[in-house]
């Protein structure tokens, strides 16, 4: 099974990669999704997570309040390491188990979209990384106008993240998005050829 790593910065056009794949048939394993179901309650990484914040963040359901967890990690970057420390090793076994069951079935290509994929050193477990890209003042306008954010609190969100210049040191892939939707949906047919006609093994930038 060939599996690609799928990553990129906030408003850079990810989840567009990823559901053009899932319109292919290509099996998509979102870690986003799979990091809420970390913390469902009776899980390891639930336990780990009250036993290190407080249980003062589990909510009267039970569940985890994110607020009240998000409180105690926002702005203290040793305390937000420390939770993921914790949460990450949780999201890459769920994340190997699934990959593991789409081998086993015979699947021939699977993608792992990972907004930390870098960050959390899950490279080993894919194939070849995709970064898709936007430049800094593009991304700060399409927050603005996406999550209603001011631009003093779009960079900050940006600049708390890896750079563009990082992220493609490591891409065999990279998919610019500093356009329009049509064009990055032509830039996504492009790439989805070139793996469909080739291995991916040299990089490529879609731009």
């Amino acid at each position: 099974m060939h599996t690609i790593g799928l990553t990129g910065g906030i408003a850079s056009g990810k989840s567009t990669v990823a559901e053009f794949f899932r319109e292919q048939g290509v099996p998509v394993i979102d870690a986003d999704i799979l990091g809420h179901r970390t913390y469902d309650p009776g899980t390891s990484t639930f336990a780990d997570v009250v036993d290190a914040f407080g249980s003062d963040i589990v909510a009267a359901d039970g569940s985890i309040d994110r607020r009240a967890l998000g409180g105690k990690v926002f702005g203290k970057p040793e305390e937000l390491t420390r939770l993921t420390d914790i949460v990450w090793p949780g999201i890459r076994a769920l994340a190997s188990q699934e990959l593991s069951d789409l081998e086993v079935a015979g699947t021939k290509i699977a993608l792992l979209e990972a907004a930390v994929l870098l960050e959390a050193g899950w490279q080993d477990m894919v194939d070849e990384v995709w970064v898709t890209t936007v430049e800094v003042d593009i991304a700060v306008a399409r927050l603005a106008e996406r999550n209603g954010l001011d631009e003093t609190a779009a960079r900050a969100r940006i600049d708390s993240q890896l750079s563009n210049e990082e992220r493609i040191a490591i891409a065999s892939v990279v998919i610019e998005n500093n356009g329009t939707r049509e064009e990055l949906a032509d830039r996504i047919k492009a790439v989805w050829q070139a793996l469909r006609t080739n291995s991916g093994t040299e990089r490529q930038t879609i731009g």
